[in-house]
Order: C-alpha cells, then structure tokens, then sequence
C-alpha cells in the first residue's frame, strides 16, 4: 500500500507548515481571545477513483454564531478495500486525529465530536459500518454524529476529496 500525507491547510489552499497541535491551540488561544465559543467536529470522507482512495480529514472550528473555519488533511492510497473497510479507515482517521489533538482541547475547555459519514439508512451501502463505527468512537469517549448530522464529514471533508 502507497499512502502519500501531505501537510494541513485551509479550505483557500493556504498550506500550514506547523502540526495540527499547534494549528489547533493557536486557533483556540486567537479565538477566545476574541471572545468567541467554540466547538470543533472531527471528520472525514473519502471517494474511490479506480485503485487509489483519496481520504481528506477535516478538523472543523464552530464559532457559536459566527460561522466556522476548517483544516484540511489530504491523503491518496493506492489499494481496493471493501466499503466497510473504507468506512471504518475513515473512521480511524478521524478517531487518530481527535486523539492527537483532545489534550489541547480540554486544557481549553472546547467541547469536540467526532463525525462518520455513515448514513444511518439501512438502504444506503455505507450504513454496513454503522455500528462499528459508532462504537470505536463511543469507546474512545468522543461524542458520536452520524448522517445527516455529520457535516465535517459529509460536507466539509466531502468538498476536499
């Protein structure tokens, strides 16, 4: 398997050059300096394009009530993977970067989710993982959203792939 990480950037293509820790306490210390609430959602999607897998990973800054703000991680694999393998690698990208980044949050008192673009539908091909998914993230002691209350996910990551 080939996995080519590249570095965080906005959703303009402004590429950081610092980790996510960092991108993230800075953003927390600037915005509530600023007197702003905030709340940031985990997710990430991913679209299949023959043998390769683009994944993108959204780390996604809600202002209560003054819009929100988005660092992007994207990824390629080269590799074929069932639907529930990829909802659940999704999963763990989301899950690995929620770890990373929980500590930092926390000292800051900023409340985080962790979203899964899974649909809740059984109709629907990705709903295969819900379970699954739903307890990995549980099991962490993250809160849990699903579709269609995943927009880190299902819209933010989605624009990104």
């Amino acid at each position: 398997m080939e996995t080519q990480q590249q570095v965080w950037h906005n959703m303009n293509g402004k590429i950081f050059q610092k980790s996510i820790t960092e991108l993230v306490e800075e953003a927390i210390i600037r915005e509530q300096a600023n007197g702003h609430r905030l709340k940031v959602c985990v997710g990430s999607d991913s679209h299949v394009y023959g043998d390769a897998i683009n994944y993108a990973t959204a780390v996604v800054f809600i202002r209560e009530g003054k819009g929100a703000f988005t660092f992007i991680r994207k990824e390629r694999e080269i590799q074929t993977i069932s639907i529930k393998e990829r909802m659940l690698k999704e999963v763990n990208k989301s899950v690995e970067i929620a770890y990373t980044i929980c500590a930092v949050l926390d000292a800051y008192g900023v409340e985080m989710e962790v979203h899964a673009d899974i649909n809740t539908d059984p109709d629907f091909k990705s709903n295969v993982a819900l379970k699954d998914a739903m307890g990995y993230i549980l099991g962490m002691g993250y809160v849990f959203k699903a579709k269609p209350h995943a927009f880190a996910s299902s819209n933010c990551a989605d624009m990104m792939v």
